[in-house]
């Protein structure tokens, strides 16, 4: 089935590279229930959500594709949900809010299984997808800051520097700089190993206890949340959450896309600029996406984590099944997790370093030409200081074709990004927002 001989391979080395990525990326069963918990959705529902839409993903995407490239929960698109999402449009449920998820996983699928996709990675500049990717880890950094209270409010300037000598802001720093230690040593798992220290040292300080226990059968509260499609897209029609839709799919599609040829130009199976069996990759996140929302998860990416486990040998899909099953093994620690989640010191420095490695994008952008500068900044800007991923790119999008039409270069704009630059405007000026 994984042709193991074909791509100079043993089940050992898969296996070994299974292990090592999981190790590198199972930080997201911590951070994802911490984050989507913000907005009033039961921990074990989105714990168990989590496993589940990593589970299915990343499964079908070492089955049926045969890649060593796994799907989970995206950062920032989680945060999207719990901070932006929910709570506005005149009060949005998180219910409402994961009809919103479902609606954009099936046109995702639909997506997926045609040419549109790859003419819509084709049309929006780079710059623009650069500053999506970088304006998404200032905010997901900004948030672990707020969190933790290294940042506080202020009547002045908004936000200014917490108190230094307060325990939580103390272990979150301490954490951030062990896991910024490993990172530099370059030691796998760095992330994760990070949040065990931390978590022995909160243990120690009388920060966290385990009154929950360890060990639990996963549950879903809530049971399904999305179990009639068309009352998901009643949903999203009543309030207006189309703009929403849009910034999911905008982001995962990059994101997702970015990823898989990223690894499969370090595992060695990208064919010129071709990528075989690419549908099937791509059916993986839209797939994960739909199922995750009708459970209680924000959309799925491709895990850039993945580039560990091919750097340990991983070359087919049986290192994906091996992350899957690991994931599956997880679900039973559920009251562990959800104790270790509760203190924000804890979860935090995944969340800046995060952001960190994201805003690297923007040595990417053509800071020396205004007309794809300025756009780009807006889009890094206006993310973090309105909290708002989808305002961002609205403001990239309406404002680059107005800077290429004032140059005469408006021949340089795709059709696509003038339609969304005119939705994008109708959004802002005439809806809720």
């Amino acid at each position: 089935m994984f042709k193991l001989k074909e791509h100079q391979t043993t089940a050992k080395t898969e296996l070994f590279a299974g292990i090592t990525t999981f190790f590198t990326m199972v930080y997201i069963i911590i951070v994802n229930p911490s984050i989507l918990s913000a907005a009033g959705v039961p921990f074990e529902q989105v714990f168990a959500a989590t496993i589940i839409a990593t589970a299915i993903g990343t499964l079908w995407m070492g089955l049926f594709a045969n890649y060593p490239i796994a799907i989970a929960p995206g950062m920032g698109l989680n945060a999207y949900f719990a901070y932006s999402v929910v709570g506005t449009h005149g009060g949005i449920t998180y219910e409402t809010a994961f009809s919103a998820v479902f609606v954009a996983g099936i046109i995702f699928l639909i997506l997926s299984l045609t040419s549109f996709r790859k003419m819509l990675i084709e049309a929006i500049p780079d710059n623009l997808k650069y500053a999506i990717s970088a304006g998404i880890g200032l905010f997901i950094a900004f948030i672990g800051l707020k969190n933790t209270k290294i940042i506080v409010g202020d009547e002045a300037n908004l936000v200014k520097l917490g108190d230094l000598h307060s325990p939580m802001v103390m272990l979150a720093l301490l954490g951030l700089v062990i896991t910024l230690i490993l990172m530099a040593l370059k030691i796998n798992g760095a992330l994760f190993i990070g949040m065990i220290v931390t978590t022995i040292v909160a243990f120690v300080t009388g920060q966290l206890s385990f009154d929950a226990g360890f060990f639990a059968l996963p549950s879903l509260p809530d049971g399904i949340i999305i179990s009639n499609p068309f009352h998901a897209f009643g949903d999203v029609i009543q309030h207006s959450l189309y703009t929403v839709i849009f910034s999911f799919l905008l982001v995962t599609i990059f994101d997702t896309t970015g990823t898989m040829v990223g690894v499969g130009e370090q595992a060695g199976f990208i064919r010129g600029k071709s990528m075989p069996k690419a549908k099937e990759a791509f059916l993986s996140d839209s797939i994960a996406t739909t199922i995750g929302a009708m459970v209680g998860t924000s959309p799925t990416t491709a895990y850039i984590e993945s580039t560990s486990g091919v750097a340990a040998g991983g070359k087919t899909g049986l290192t994906s099944v091996t992350i899957a099953f690991l994931f599956i093994i997880a679900s039973f620690f559920g009251p562990l997790v959800s104790s270790v989640s509760a203190v924000a010191a804890i979860t935090a420095p995944a969340l800046i370093i995060v952001g960190s490695l994201m805003i690297g994008h923007v040595a990417k952008i053509k800071w020396n030409e205004i007309d794809e500068a300025f756009p780009a900044f807006l889009v890094i800007l206006f993310m973090p200081l309105t909290s708002s991923i989808s305002t961002g790119i609205a403001l990239g999008f309406i404002s680059l074709p107005i800077m290429k039409i004032a140059m005469k270069k408006w021949r340089e704009i795709h059709p696509i990004v003038y339609i969304f630059a005119i939705l994008f405007f109708i959004q802002l000026v005439f809806l809720p927002h």
